[in-house]
């Protein structure tokens, strides 16, 4: 550039000299660079279906947790089944609006540093609420796997006396697991912080980005891996379980005169229905934070939005199926339907009615 073009134009002069980090719009060594990222028509596509099946998921989140919450203060008391389907309800209703305010924030800038004020403190929801809603899907499948197995074993023959008394210890260990887990990633999130406050320039390339990957690695992911292996396992665990003792029933079912029309058979076919598309959510949730936590989506990337349109497929298919398949959210579901269908036909009575009188 010449001392010409900078003394007639120097706004031009300043773009020519930082235009090579203005346009690239990609990180050097996983730190921010300056510029507007080009983004590809096929990612905003993509940004618009997960901003849609959040705000489904976040309808039928809703409406369980509307209904089953109304009903508890209505009158006082819910079922031990319940209090576990609203309080995951509630939990993944808050989730969802978390993920689509980071998502929306991502999108916008897509260069940003991945631990800067806004996104450390988006990731304290995220890392409780997710972390909440395993535990809680895991307590309600142990729920289910005692209450519906027909194992004769002294310990489940207990076990079946006692569950419906510890879910509310099941609800406050559930937080308390997700509490302590989001203070440690909390606290994990600020050392990154701080040392790119204290660094600045190619000094943070270098160190800083030695100390973040160090961070991630040895502390931030085993704790995470901790978070989300645990619950998964235990469910695993009760589905194996459910699945041997429907198997086992089945095979009575199939010697007896009733066949399949005993309606123990069908309780437990519906409950493996409704138990197998919460297994396929929870499966492909974990591993979709598990995945997320090893840094192999970046953001930036058109895979990153792929992953996340999946995973929120079944997150915004599943409340529905749970509307379908509790016998309490059914009900009132049909009498919605029901008033709804009624006050048609009530004004369309005075509506005719009016227009006879008329006449």
């Amino acid at each position: 550039m010449s001392y010409k073009t900078l003394q007639s134009n120097p706004t031009e002069a300043a773009l020519e000299t930082w235009r090579p980090s203005l346009f690239t719009g990609k990180q050097d060594g996983n730190h921010m660079i300056l510029g507007y990222a080009v983004i590809d028509t096929k990612i905003i596509v993509l940004a618009v279906i997960l901003l849609f099946l959040c705000l489904v998921a976040v309808v039928g989140n809703g409406i369980i947790t509307a209904t089953l919450g109304m009903s508890w203060l209505l009158q006082r008391t819910l079922s031990p089944c319940d209090k576990l389907l609203v309080s995951l309800g509630a939990s993944r209703f808050f989730l969802q609006w978390v993920v689509i305010c980071r998502n929306i924030y991502i999108f916008l800038h897509p260069t940003v540093f991945p631990y800067n004020n806004v996104l450390r403190f988006l990731a304290i929801h995220w890392d409780f609420l997710s972390a909440v809603t395993l535990w809680f899907s895991t307590w309600l499948s142990v729920f289910y796997c005692v209450k519906i197995t027909t194992f004769t074993h002294p310990v489940f023959l207990w076990l079946k006396c006692r569950v419906s008394r510890w879910v509310p210890w099941m609800l406050l260990s559930s937080v308390g697991f997700s509490a302590l887990s989001t203070i440690l990633l909390f606290m994990g999130n600020q050392s990154i912080y701080q040392n790119y406050l204290r660094m600045d320039g190619q000094s943070w390339n270098v160190t800083g980005n030695n100390m973040r990957s160090s961070c991630e690695k040895f502390y931030l992911f085993p704790i995470k891996a901790i978070t989300w292996l645990v619950p998964t396992l235990i469910f695993l665990i009760c589905m194996v379980l459910l699945l041997t003792s429907l198997g086992r029933h089945t095979k009575k079912v199939l010697l007896s005169l009733s066949g399949s029309q005993d309606p123990s058979a069908q309780a437990h076919i519906k409950a493996l229905l409704a138990l197998i598309s919460f297994a396929v959510l929870f499966t492909s949730y974990s591993l979709s934070v598990m995945l997320a936590a090893t840094g192999i989506f970046p953001s930036q990337e058109f895979r990153y939005w792929v992953w996340q349109v999946l995973i929120y497929l079944c997150t915004a298919v599943h409340p529905f199926i749970l509307l379908c398949t509790n016998h309490k959210l059914k009900a009132v579901l049909g009498k919605g339907c029901c008033s709804r269908n009624g006050a048609s036909g009530a004004a369309a009575d005075g509506h005719l009615g009016g227009m006879g009188a008329a006449r």
